[in-house]
């Protein structure tokens, strides 16, 4: 069952997340803090812009650093056909009855923006690493510390019987822009 703003606050009041926006940011920016059954989560200023121009191929058993490019700065342009990854302003602590799922913000969407965000498991906890894909022929913007997606909490009746932080997943309390790990 999502779970609405009241919900996100006091759970926010208990560190689920930092920092944390109280209200729905809007004006002059892409949206972002809590939103009636969410929250629209921010993007940082550090990126890795994929590149083609070692001719590297992208594998996630062995990750190239020589694949991307590293850019930190307050606007992030993503080539035409080309993809960034980037990560969350906010540190997430996610309940151990709760599922997170990420949706990209439809400003993004309508410029052909795609986000990509794994579900957050119970008791996952770190900054979001997001691949942020550019599907149109033409350079696109991303903005820092602005609105990259909406996240959904979903609750269930039940506790789950083994968390990520049970299994010791490897992507726990990341921090920053995490490459993938085999």
């Amino acid at each position: 069952m999502p779970k609405n703003d009241r919900w996100i606050r006091e759970m926010a009041a208990k560190g689920m997340i930092t920092p944390f926006a109280e209200n729905q940011v809007r004006e002059g920016v892409i949206s972002y803090g809590v939103s009636s059954y969410g929250y629209d989560m921010r993007i940082s200023d550090e990126f890795k812009i994929f590149t083609n121009l070692k001719n590297t191929v992208i594998d996630p058993k062995r990750f190239a650093p020589e694949s991307f490019v590293d850019f930190k700065g307050g606007v992030c342009v993503i080539p035409p056909n080309s993809f960034v990854l980037a990560t969350s302003l906010e540190y997430f602590r996610i309940p151990r009855e709760t599922v997170v799922i990420c949706l990209g913000k439809s400003t993004y969407a309508r410029c052909g923006i795609v986000v990509n965000v794994t579900p957050l498991e119970p008791e996952w906890e770190g900054h979001v690493t997001i691949a942020i894909s550019n599907t149109a022929p033409l350079p696109a913007k991303l903005y820092a510390n602005e609105g990259i997606a909406q996240i959904i909490f979903l609750e269930s009746k039940e506790v789950c019987v083994r968390s990520y932080a049970d299994k010791t997943g490897k992507y726990q309390a990341q921090k920053g822009i995490t490459l993938s790990k085999v």
